[in-house]
């Protein structure tokens, strides 16, 4: 298969979208949406946004072995209501991948996020996070609070439930052995690359681990996209150096979550136990609502983008009415003086006599 990029930008660029790489070819004339920046660590992060800037700030955290890509479906969806980035993590696509295996500890890819959300000039951010992005998405949520107004997040469980769950499920840890065959140097990139990344489609078009929907299974276009990101020299150590570090902070000291939170779970995923799933609401001491997608593969945004994206958008407009109905409430409770409480209870009682045709009682 062919990896140059022509082709796959034209691919991408009928579909509306623009790969990563496009603007290797086109320096200086790169699009508005295809963006790189700096944060205070030095490295150059590259994101794909979508949806007019000042909008609240939708903050989107791919997997692996995925890039912004991944969030294709979703960019285009959601851009309506906010303004939507799509990273590529430390070590992908064409972000900076640092060489030494130490800067892609879990803190590091922490405070990457936190550093990202200061350079777009934004406090807080709805974030989603699939996988590897997953992982982060919680991190953040447990380590940043204030940070997070939503927390949604796709087929990984809280980090402090995986770590107990593998020790004690021979099952999941046999689906979790990549993560110990990862440990290895060098040899996990060289079996990643061989055979025209054979590994790589299997992971996303096999009958036990791929794409399974019709309509929604990645097009010969689609895999070249991929291939072409990891095929690039050293694409695949950075990535696989974010499973080197896994244990540099695991389990966690701090672990309670208090943003509301979606977990999406695909039902036939084959790398995660659906129990996991279950286990995980005792870790968030706000709203928790989890979703378990019958006959859905582990790459759920890209699997049932408009069953999640519809679920996605469902979410965020429940919080926004309940935040409203909060406010009202916590408006009579007394955050106001008792003079206007008095008021407001006296408005609110002959409004109420009048409609259902009441004598007034004031």
């Amino acid at each position: 298969m062919s990896t140059t990029p022509g082709l796959v930008f034209s691919r991408l660029e009928c579909s509306g979208m623009i790969l990563a790489h496009c603007s290797l070819n086109l320096p200086g004339r790169a699009p508005p949406h295809l963006t790189n920046f700096s944060i205070d660590s030095g490295l150059r992060f590259h994101y794909v946004a979508a949806g007019e800037r000042g909008k609240p700030l939708m903050l989107l955290l791919h997997g692996f072995p995925e890039f912004w890509y991944s969030w294709r479906y979703q960019l285009r969806e959601f851009k309506s209501e906010y303004r939507v980035v799509a990273l590529d993590l430390r070590g992908y696509g064409e972000t900076d991948a640092p060489i030494h295996r130490q800067n892609y500890k879990l803190d590091c890819l922490i405070t990457d996020i936190k550093d990202i959300l200061d350079s777009l000039g934004y406090s807080k951010c709805v974030l989603i996070g699939h996988d590897w992005g997953g992982m982060i998405a919680w991190l953040i949520a447990i380590c940043y609070p204030e940070m997070v107004m939503k927390l949604i997040v796709i087929n990984f469980p809280h980090p402090n439930v995986f770590t107990e769950y593998i020790l004690r499920h021979p099952a999941q840890l046999l689906k979790s052995s990549y993560y110990y065959f990862f440990q290895i140097p060098w040899f996990p990139e060289f079996m990643f690359s061989i055979n025209d990344f054979k590994v790589l489609k299997h992971l996303f078009t096999s009958h036990s681990t791929g794409i399974g929907r019709k309509g929604c299974q990645l097009t010969t276009e689609d895999l070249e996209a991929y291939i072409y990101v990891f095929s690039q020299p050293g694409a695949l150590s950075g990535p696989i150096n974010h499973y080197r570090n896994i244990f540099s902070c695991l389990p966690l000291k701090h672990h309670m979550v208090t943003t509301p939170t979606l977990l999406l779970w695909g039902e036939n995923d084959a790398f995660m136990e659906v129990e996991m799933a279950e286990v995980t609401k005792i870790y968030v001491k706000n709203y928790f609502r989890l979703t378990i997608l019958s006959e859905a593969s582990h790459w759920l945004q890209q699997d049932q983008p408009d069953i999640v994206n519809k679920i996605d958008m469902d979410i965020s407009k429940r919080r926004n009415k309940k935040k409203r109905l909060t406010f009202f409430y916590l408006l009579m409770q007394g955050l106001c003086n008792e003079n206007l409480q008095q008021f407001f209870k006296k408005l609110f009682i002959n409004f109420f006599m009048y409609y259902f045709g009441k004598k007034n009682c004031v």
